[in-house]
């Protein structure tokens, strides 16, 4: 009988010999691990004899150990690229460790390689731009262009007039030349001026519909390009916390406008050249080959080996190309950095160096976009001189005919004007796939974050809800994308009206236990209620709209004083503005700004205090009048003077509604109703101040270490 599996996962490096490439498995059973290397089985050992599965992040490499009664020992190691299948395999190896068991609806293994090709995903993508449907994602862009439909139609039909009228000059010209230039005959003047008028009408026609073609192209495209940005930012606003982190601030603005900028130049340019080229190969292929196919044979003869040449390298080139991208979008992910935090650069003195790392950014997208641009450089002379080997063969053809006494010389320049005609455009598309190429890397990380599903997402039948305040947490465990859980089985009932205060050492879960109250990540195990209701049967805006949030870091907006107070509750009256403000202790320094309230407050609000900014999110907090508060360390950068001041204040407004604190300084949570102390991820002491002081257990020693450390500091 086959031993139930319970989880398995493969590596790729030797655990004895470094550096040395293998194949192998590790597989957890019911009471014990087996790790197999190149099929052979080498270590087996007995759950019972393991304390802990410890996952390590080396230096190039990633490892999988087993902490022993007899010490630590080695399971597997990998590159790098596994490591976050192995953080994974290592926290579901320590539940079952733990508790016998893991639920099987926990989330898999995050993707980091592709399952088909096997190379490495992209940062914060789930989709292999290699192996992606991109036929299918032109589908869905089409679909989503159907929304514009009219003014694409037109465009098209421009496109097919154009071309139709610039297949008509050359026989014009034949005409002109064969009937009239030179003509036995003597022609009669009114006639001449007849083909010369319609040649000049004929060119004048097609200057104005190229305009219009080009206004309407350039509306309908920027009609859909601020559809699909619309999308874009919605879908990453719909995303969860874990899900947008998993991008680099870079990468997310680049979806916005570079991507979609890239799609508006392919629509407006390369889209609708494609279809003036199509059409123009096509017609003037049936007019040569109607005419004489052994001569339309010679013009067309290179095209097929450019093409399939320009075919092979395709593929090599959108490597390169994508490579290259990623290099752009990492050079604005370093240049966003430095601006947003550009007073840490200069109160550290790191200008040279943080110059030189974007430098360094920029300097390898330079090295690969020459390398790019070097190899089209070679390629297109080469690709342009074979492509025009067709112009000889008809040089030569033409000319014997016209010797021959077979062909006019009208003739000859309509034959002439159809090669050049066809040659632009079959020269146009040899090089298409460059285009393409770009082109097609932005559909795919496009339809990347448009298709992601969110982390935490409602759920079909959630529901509005009044929440008076009743918080129940029950059993739950919670870790974020590393091996270890940052809370395990926590579990406490917060009353209505209670205000209840968190502590613990750094590192401990405070923020991470508020932020499952908020439902910014959804817990691995257990479950939260909000008066008898599961925090996942209320809809994530109507569990929101009633708390209030004032957290560590503290968050302005680019705008003035008034409206980062107003954010909280938009349609609010100026009274109600002013009266949290006097409440924040805003009023007072609001009074003594340029512009009072009117005062621009700038980027993220840096021309404010550390303490300004706290208290201008305190106002925003308190008027959103929320049913719950949550502050987290809100009063860490206020005076002792302006913390009690607005401690004061706040114990007025926590009458009847509940709220939950986190704060540095213990001393401030002395009116807790109940004080929570955490402690390796779990629920270590509950009480009140005086109660757990006289416990002179945890607390305790944490209270006596800061008034040490405060006898200290004076």
């Amino acid at each position: 009988m086959r031993e139930k599996v319970i989880l398995t996962f493969p590596f790729r490096l030797s655990s004895e010999r470094l550096n040395e490439q293998t194949e192998g498995s590790v597989t957890l059973y019911g009471d014990h691990v087996v790790v197999t290397e190149k099929g052979k089985e080498t270590k087996r050992i007995l759950l019972s004899d393991i304390k802990e599965f410890v996952y390590d992040a080396g230096v190039g490499c990633a490892s999988v150990e087993a902490l022993t009664v007899n010490g630590y020992e080695t399971l597997c190691r990998s590159v790098m690229i596994d490591a976050k299948a192995f953080s994974a395999a290592v926290k579901r190896m320590n539940k079952y460790l733990e508790d016998g068991y893991y639920e099987e609806n926990w989330s898999s293994f995050d993707a980091v390689v592709c399952s088909k090709c096997h190379r490495a995903l992209p940062p914060g993508t789930q989709t292999c731009p290699h192996c992606a449907d991109k036929s299918g994602y032109i589908k869905r862009l089409l679909a989503i262009a159907a929304n514009f439909k009219w003014g694409i139609a037109v465009s098209v039909v421009l496109y097919f007039v154009i071309a139709a009228l610039g297949l008509l000059s050359p026989y014009l010209n034949r005409i002109l030349v064969d009937d009239y230039i030179k003509a036995a005959e003597k022609p009669l003047f009114g006639q001449f001026i007849i083909v010369v008028a319609a040649i000049l009408g004929t060119s004048f026609a097609v200057l104005l519909l190229t305009m219009l073609r080009g206004c309407v192209q350039i509306i309908t495209a920027n009609k859909l390009i601020v559809k699909l940005r619309a999308m874009i930012f919605n879908k990453i606003e719909e995303l969860s916390l874990a899900g947008v982190t998993r991008r680099t601030t870079g990468e997310l603005m680049a979806r916005v406008t570079r991507d979609t900028q890239q799609l508006r130049q392919f629509i407006t340019d390369d889209f609708g050249a494609l279809i003036e080229n199509v059409v123009t190969i096509s017609a003037i292929s049936v007019m040569l080959f109607s005419t004489d196919w052994k001569l339309a044979v010679l013009v067309i003869l290179p095209a097929p080996v450019v093409l399939t040449v320009h075919r092979l390298m395709w593929k090599y080139l959108g490597k390169r190309y994508h490579r290259q991208f990623t290099l752009n979008e990492k050079a604005d992910t370093i240049l966003h950095d430095i601006f947003s935090g550009i007073r840490v650069v200069k109160a550290f003195g790191m200008e040279k160096s943080e110059e030189k790392r974007y430098d360094k950014a920029t300097i390898d997208e330079r090295a690969m976009r020459t390398s790019n641009e070097k190899m089209f450089a070679f390629i297109s002379p080469i690709t342009n001189f074979f492509m025009g080997a067709g112009e000889f063969f008809l040089l030569y053809y033409v000319g014997t005919k016209i010797i021959g006494g077979e062909m006019t010389l009208g003739q000859m320049q309509q034959f002439s004007a159809y090669a050049s005609m066809i040659y632009a455009p079959l020269r146009w598309l040899a090089f298409l796939p460059r285009r393409l190429t770009a082109s097609m890397t932005s559909v795919v990380k496009i339809f990347d974050v448009l298709d992601e599903e969110p982390d935490v997402s409602d759920a079909k039948d959630s529901r509005e809800a009044e929440l008076s305040g009743n918080i129940e947490i029950r059993d739950i465990s919670f870790g974020y994308e590393d091996s270890r859980n940052v809370l395990h089985h926590v579990s406490l009932d917060i009353k209505q009206g209670e205000m209840i205060g968190i502590v613990g050492r750094s590192g401990v879960g405070k923020s991470t236990l508020i932020n499952l109250i908020m439902r910014l990540y959804d817990t691995d195990e257990g479950d939260i209620l909000f008066d008898g209701v599961s925090i996942k049967d209320i809809s994530q805006e109507s569990l929101r709209r009633q708390m209030g949030v004032v957290l560590q870091e503290t968050m302005l907006f680019s705008g003035s004083l008034y409206q980062n107070i107003a954010y909280g509750k938009p349609g609010a009256s100026s009274e109600e503005i002013i009266t949290a403000a006097k409440l924040a202790g805003v009023h007072t320094f609001a009074l003594k700004l340029p512009d009072g309230y009117n005062t621009i407050v700038g980027e993220k609000g840096y021309t404010l205090s550390g303490g300004e900014r706290q208290r201008v999110a305190i106002a925003r907090a308190l008027l959103h009048d929320p049913r719950i508060l949550i502050l987290d360390e809100a009063t860490s950068s206020l005076d002792t003077e302006t913390e009690k001041n607005i401690q004061d204040a706040l114990k007025k407004l926590t009458a009847g509604r509940t709220t939950i604190a986190i704060a540095h300084r213990l001393s401030t949570l002395r009116n807790a109703n109940r004080l929570v102390v955490l402690d390796k991820g779990t629920v270590a002491e509950v009480g009140s101040h005086d109660e757990l002081m006289a416990k002179k257990g945890l607390y305790f020693e944490l209270v006596m270490a800061q008034r040490q450390m405060s006898k200290m500091q004076k």
